[in-house]
């Protein structure tokens, strides 16, 4: 099979033999999408050699159970143990021997075929086209957010980032209620939240010291900064993007205005299933651009351009 192989931070399209499924479920990929996480690995972010990728929808072609043949899936990142204690204590996204689809000792899904346990795959609605559910990994950790803080619609949200990850973040926000602004750089940024009926705001228009919950979704230590600035003491600081490097900041502010921080990353997907299913998410207007797995390498650096959405793959 055809695959996207990342090692030693050069990418290349390559022919790598099809997974043995095992006890597992063997994918075959409709369409996968590349994400920021993506890049930072190509980036050096974490030392991964394979086949990079994780958001796909895809048809299972063999399983341990006949049933599932044929189901058009997506997937759980995160393949656990079963048997450590952070499993045995219901957090499986914490396994202790946890491999992560095309991020941590698991081939990814930018390829033909993947494999993945069969816990981990969840049925598309019919419903649900595959440019929409291949969005499922990305709402799901949106949908963490709410799992993790009690958003209140009387409460004012500052969202940081409007990228990818962001965008789909401001939807989920927004059908709290709460009163939601999302600070946006780029001009299509703002005019997808503004399609939605979400303000924006400019960076130096924030106000400091008066948001009840601040989400940073940048990923920078710009955009931290802006983030723990904005919070009114007692407030509570969502981060939702990994940083590559370290980040230098003085504490004693966040002890002296007990701020709440929260670490955010993988999500539930049955809900934000649900979400795309009844059509409260939309994640189609994201897409930017479309390649074949071919062109992998291009379709990479394309996504890799400043203000660039969704670029999706197709073997």
């Amino acid at each position: 099979m055809k695959a996207l192989w990342l090692e030693e931070r050069a990418l290349s399209v390559r022919e790598c033999l099809v997974p043995e499924a095992g006890d597992e479920a063997l994918v075959r990929v409709r369409v996968s999408g590349i994400c920021g996480t993506d890049l930072e690995l190509a980036r050096g972010y974490y030392p991964f050699t394979g086949i990079i990728g994780h958001e796909f929808v895809g048809d299972v072609v063999e399983s341990p159970d006949p049933a599932w043949i044929g189901a058009r899936v997506v997937g759980e990142i995160n393949a656990d143990c079963g048997v450590c204690e952070a499993c045995r204590a219901g957090r499986p996204t914490h396994c202790e021997n946890r491999t992560v689809l095309g991020i941590t000792d698991r081939h990814g899904a930018h390829a033909e075929y993947l494999r993945l346990p069969l816990r981990n795959l969840h049925r598309v609605p019919d419903s649900v086209s595959d440019d929409a559910a291949v969005f499922t990994e990305p709402i799901a950790a949106a949908v963490e957010i709410l799992q993790q803080v009690h958003v209140l619609p009387t409460d004012r949200v500052l969202l940081v980032g409007a990228g990818r990850l962001g965008q789909l973040v401001a939807q989920v926000l927004a059908l709290t209620g709460a009163r939601l602004k999302v600070v946006a750089k780029h001009d299509r940024q703002k005019a997808l939240l503004e399609a939605r009926g979400i303000a924006t705001v400019d960076a130096e228009e924030v106000e400091a010291r008066r948001w009840d919950i601040v989400v940073e979704a940048t990923g920078s230590p710009s955009g931290f900064d802006l983030a723990a600035r904005a919070l009114r003491p007692r407030g509570t600081l969502v981060l939702k993007s990994t940083y590559r490097g370290e980040v230098t900041l003085a504490l004693a502010p966040f002890v002296v205005d007990e701020i709440t921080i929260v670490g955010s990353r993988c999500g539930p997907f049955a809900p934000a299933l649900r979400l795309l299913e009844r059509g409260e998410i939309d994640p189609l207007p994201l897409i930017a651009a479309r390649y074949p797995l071919e062109q992998a390498v291009e379709a990479m650096e394309a996504a890799a351009r400043p203000g660039m959405m969704k670029v999706l793959l197709r073997p």
